[in-house]
């Protein structure tokens, strides 16, 4: 073995400094989401001087904080101009809809704090957010103000986009006439898939207060004659009749025996030879691939009294517990794949 073959199998600290430091990171990010960035420079490049005045950035802070965001690959710099990159002008400008900012302004304003409690959590099983120790349910008082569940809606859209255009191209759709997505949000899912299937009609299933948001997109994609509104809670009522019926990034908030009992309600609510289209950001078998996957489980610990995401394997397993003859899993893009069963 040569000297280069031994220097480079020698433990390195790299990998841990940078996971250690990957708050540096992600406050940065957070911070030129709050301060407008990406929508300023979706109008045009601008110069270093030209931002700093536009966002009152401190001239001490300025410089390294825009060269930062180079080097992270999150802005591109040319000729002294700084401008957006393809994905960040993309997802990144408020004034798009495929803008997913909201999210990750939740996650700056709660999440970010959230997080530091998780070694709490680690030692207690606990949740650790607002509700901790019988405080308000943060999500009660989110629906009870319709602009900001509408923003949240839009931001569950736009992350989940991508994810629900495959299933609207992957799943054999041409076999069933109808749809209905469980706990549809802003109603993308169920949009995408009527969308790209012209045959099919389709329900979005979720509780009053999303009903004008989730009606109003259905509109706006020309799709009112087709897709409808349900209103209901799935704990509370039985889940509306379809061919197909999808639950997306739904079954990770709930504990064991609330996944087994949604399983089951969609297994009674679709005719023999129906399926039942789960998606989350799957683990994968062995536990060791699908690190966003992963985290996001310990995620749920902190959001939820009961949550956790699962590997493609545990959710065929309460598919079949349930009845499902036929059962798989497909990945979708990212982190997020579906699992099928079939009745």
């Amino acid at each position: 073995m040569d000297s280069h073959t031994a220097a480079t199998n020698q433990p390195d600290p790299a990998l841990i400094m940078q996971v250690g430091f990957g708050f540096w990171a992600s406050k940065t990010l957070f911070s030129a989401i709050e301060l407008g960035l990406f929508t300023e420079l979706a109008k045009k490049p601008a110069t270093l001087q030209a931002l700093s005045e536009k966002l009152n950035l401190h001239p001490r802070s300025a410089h390294d904080f825009l060269d930062a965001l180079v080097a992270l690959g999150l802005l591109a710099r040319t000729n002294g101009e700084y401008r957006n990159t393809p994905s960040t002008d993309l997802f990144l400008d408020t004034s798009k809809p495929s803008y997913i900012g909201g999210i990750l302004e939740m996650a700056n304003a709660r999440h970010y704090g959230i997080w530091a409690n998780l070694t709490t959590a680690l030692h207690t099983g606990e949740l650790q957010n607002e509700a901790k120790g019988g405080g308000p349910n943060p999500f009660v008082a989110l629906y009870a103000d319709p602009e900001r569940l509408k923003q949240f809606l839009r931001a569950m859209s736009g992350i989940s986009n991508g994810a629900n255009r495959a299933i609207a191209r992957l799943f054999p759709w041409k076999n069933y006439k109808t749809a209905a997505d469980i706990g549809t949000a802003q109603g993308d899912l169920i949009v995408q898939v009527a969308l790209a299937n012209p045959h099919l009609t389709g329900i979005g299933f979720d509780l009053p207060e999303v009903r004008p948001i989730c009606e109003e997109y259905i509109a706006a994609n020309g799709l009112s004659s087709r897709v409808t509104f349900h209103t209901g809670s799935f704990f509370e009522h039985p889940l509306p009749r379809a061919d197909v019926l999808m639950m997306g990034h739904i079954l990770h908030d709930w504990n064991l025996d609330e996944k087994k009992m949604l399983i089951r309600k969609a297994f009674d609510a679709i005719p023999t030879g129906g399926a039942l289209i789960v998606y989350d950001t799957i683990i994968d078998d062995q536990r060791s691939g699908n690190a966003f996957g992963l985290l996001m489980s310990l995620n749920m610990l902190l959001e939820t009294p009961g949550g956790f995401d699962y590997t493609g394997a545990d959710c065929t397993g309460w598919m079949k517990e349930a009845g499902f003859k036929e059962t798989r899993v497909e990945h979708l893009v990212g982190p997020d794949s579906m699992v099928i069963g079939i009745k």
